[in-house]
């Protein structure tokens, strides 16, 4: 059985968190108790929430955050391994395990490193200068005189080791936020590409996903989905199953309905065979009319994001004045792999394995369900197919709470398929901007104004389709004031505009609905807003005749965004001429910029991209990408640029091919025929140049860069063509309905 799967004694026992108490005072410290594994503190105040010491001096790291395939497992083991000054392979990651790790909130929006990893380089700090007090006190000496090498404390020829100290013991003391870290210049292991210790069991087949994970006894799940997404169960017939081999039972609560037998293929038949009996349900709008609808949508309050000066009054006295919609499409998660979860019940307490990326919030979700208490749900993660922000994974792990307790608690496995991964996982909403703006005779922008529609609930948790459907809570919603924090981050600070403008107001509408269950996608209203400030600021350029890059770098005053949009200049070998280019022929080329400053707090991206457009068949080849990015302290160059390359892949098929289709019941793109998306001979070049800064604080690389990507492509094809692409995707129907109507 795999070492997740283990009891949590053991856990503890291999982790090194079956440990002896100790306290530090100012000068001593003394083994006080035995703790017990139960005891195990995820206090993200303390120490030992994040990391323990064993007996062989072997380190075990508990992060709340987990890896969904981006080496974030390398990059905290690097962050651990420097701070301590510990061989890389002397230190364990135990990730996303609610019983053993701190709740460090769920994987999202690129703060893995710039918040859960500084977390625990700052307790490893603590650590390590309660360590050398301790050898100090041993030894003999003055702390400021010892050395600190591979695990162990030196003091001339004489040396202890971190285990001598500490193994199998304790810290018992608070993370101190001041706890001096260690030098950058001293660096030997963070901010070095160091390969990913993930990558050899997934290269030789070794590794267990989720979607590979068993455990004994375990039976099979399958749920029957309603046939419109709002319908009423009437009638189940189930004599209509009895004959499929392996069938155990059917299990109905409310809406839910599902299945369970002792194979999945028995899961599988039974499912398909089961006779019900739905309502009808139409209420969806038409999907020609979406934008109307979104439009016409009850508005519950709106977010002001930015309001400099008088946009209003600049706006009617500029000598030119420019406006614009931009639309951005419904997109699903798509998961290549279909979502999966076990869960068992053993004398009212739930443990649950899936691949959430928030098993916190999860384990929350599932308590309100099946109305136990809290300290009664244990959530493990194990790594499955990828998903950013929020895809089937939580909702399938709630299908098989339902259908264990139905079975006696039994541990039950929900696989999902293709039409339950693209049909009922949540959706990334759509999404409509609206941008003004004057200029003056000089060409420089005088006033901006922009109105972005989003949904106002596309931040609180998810709710379960399996409580949803049987009628059962499935979490307690966040105070509203959380969730208003949480918009202003989300949607704020990316309407608003990294440009210096005498007058700009932009303003968020709170959609009080939206179509389908909301979640975010990666890079979530920062990408839609992006998408539309670049193109309408390119827009704004060819309006005077200006290069687009250097229309930018007029309107900016950040010393960071400068110095990186000239390495760009560079590095794509941009040529100073107004966009579109002179030029015809059947097959176009263009290049368009693209640049932000993430949430207007971190993380700088510029990008050029190079495309190809066959104007009698409306096809975009995007044909290489250039990319400077700036995320501060560097903790692994080679995962920064795999942050990177899979950013731009992933947004390049979101933006040429991607968007749900439904009729008035439900959604109706089930399948990869139907919801198309990039395939391998469509990925294009990606060249990087990453900019370093060891001395500043790391800032998050797992979004960024995708927020460029539908900008950049938009400006190429209008540098092409000469006509503008507003709504992603730019499918070859609207890429000549635009080349026909200009």
């Amino acid at each position: 059985m795999p070492d997740f799967v283990s009891t949590r004694r053991d856990v503890l026992k291999t982790g090194g968190a079956l440990l002896v108490t100790f306290t530090l005072a100012a000068t001593a410290c003394s083994a006080l108790a035995q703790s017990s594994a139960r005891n195990k503190t995820v206090a993200s105040d303390q120490v030992d929430a994040f990391l323990s010491i064993d007996a062989d001096g072997q380190v075990t790291v508990y992060s709340g955050k987990v890896d969904l395939g981006t080496g974030l497992r390398t990059a905290l083991t690097q962050i651990a391994a420097e701070e301590l000054d510990v061989p890389l392979d002397q230190v364990n990651l135990i990730q996303g395990d609610t019983a053993l790790t701190p709740d460090q909130g769920p994987t999202w929006g690129s703060l893995s490193i710039q918040n859960g990893g500084m977390q625990i380089r700052k307790a490893a700090a603590t650590a390590r200068k309660a360590l050398a007090e301790m050898a100090a006190q041993r030894l003999g000496v003055s702390a400021a005189g010892l050395r600190i090498e591979d695990g162990s404390i030196k003091a001339g020829d004489r040396s202890i080791s971190y285990a001598e100290l500490v193994g199998g013991s304790t810290f018992s003391l608070k993370v101190d936020k001041d706890a001096p870290v260690k030098d950058p210049a001293l660096y030997a292991i963070a901010g070095k590409s160091v390969p990913r210790v993930d990558i050899p069991p997934k290269a030789t087949g070794h590794f267990t996903y989720m979607q590979d994970f068993r455990v004994p006894g375990m039976l099979h799940g399958r749920v029957v989905r309603p046939l419109a997404i709002g319908a009423k169960l009437e009638n189940v017939d189930g004599s209509s199953v009895n004959d499929v081999p392996g069938f155990v039972k059917v299990v109905r609560e409310g809406n839910f309905l599902g299945v369970v037998a002792t194979t999945e293929w028995g899961a599988i038949q039974a499912a398909r065979k089961l006779k019900a009996t739905w309502s009808k349900w139409e209420g969806l709008p038409e999907r020609t009319h979406l934008w109307e609808h979104v439009r016409a949508t009850r508005v519950n309050s709106d977010e002001i994001s930015s309001n400099v000066g008088n946009s209003a009054n600049a706006l009617s006295d500029a000598p030119k004045r420019i406006s614009a919609t931009y639309d951005f499409a419904i997109h699903t998660h798509g998961s290549l792999g279909p979502s999966c979860a076990v869960v068992e019940i053993i004398e009212g307490k739930i443990t649950c394995w899936s691949a959430s990326q928030a098993p916190h919030r999860l384990r929350n979700q599932l308590a309100a369900m099946m109305a136990i208490p809290l300290d009664n749900v244990r959530c493990l993660y194990i790594e499955g197919s990828g998903c950013y922000g929020r895809n089937g994974h939580e909702d399938a792990a709630g299908d098989a709470a339902l259908l264990s307790r139905a079975v006696g608690g039994r541990p039950v496995r929900v696989q999902w398929m293709r039409a339950d991964e693209h049909g009922w996982d949540p959706k990334g909403p759509p999404i409509l901007v609206d941008l003004r703006a004057g200029l003056d005779r000089a060409g420089q922008v005088v006033a901006w104004e922009s109105e972005s529609f989003v949904p106002e609930d596309g931040l609180k948790p998810v709710p379960l389709v399996a409580a949803t459907l049987a009628g059962l809570p499935s979490a307690t919603e966040p105070p509203l004031q959380y969730v208003r924090a949480k918009f202003q981050n989300v949607f704020a600070e990316n309407s608003a505009i990294p440009y210096t403008l005498a007058n700009v107001k932009t303003v968020a509408h709170l959609l009080a609905e939206t179509l389908f269950r909301p979640s975010w996608i990666r890079s979530p209203g920062r990408l839609q807003s992006t998408f539309a400030n670049e193109c309408f600021m390119d827009e704004l350029a060819a309006s005077v005749e200006a290069d687009p890059l250097e229309f930018r770098l007029a309107h900016l005053d950040d010393a960071r965004g400068i110095e990186l949009l000239q390495r760009l200049t560079t590095l794509a070998k941009w040529q100073n001429r107004p966009s579109p280019q002179k030029g015809g022929g059947g097959i176009a080329q263009g290049r368009g910029i693209s640049y932000v400053k993430y949430e207007l707090g971190r993380t700088y991206v510029g990008a050029v991209a190079e495309v190809e457009v066959d104007r009698r068949t409306g096809e975009i080849s995007v044909q290489r990408f250039f990319v400077v990015h700036d995320c501060g302290q560097i903790i692994n160059p080679d995962g920064v640029k795999n942050q990177i390359e899979g950013n731009i892949i992933q947004t390049v098929s979101r933006t040429l091919k991607e968007e749900i289709l439904f009729d008035r019941s439900a959604v109706t793109s089930l399948h990869w025929a139907t919801y198309p998306i990039l395939t391998f001979p469509e990925v294009p070049d990606v060249i990087i140049e990453l900019i370093d800064r060891p001395n500043e604080r790391p800032w998050g690389a797992g979004e960024p860069a995708a927020t460029i990507v539908p900008s950049a492509i938009s400006n190429a094809v209008f540098d092409a063509l000469g006509v503008r692409l507003r709504s992603v995707p730019f499918t070859p129907v609207k890429v000549l309905a635009a080349i026909e109507g200009h």
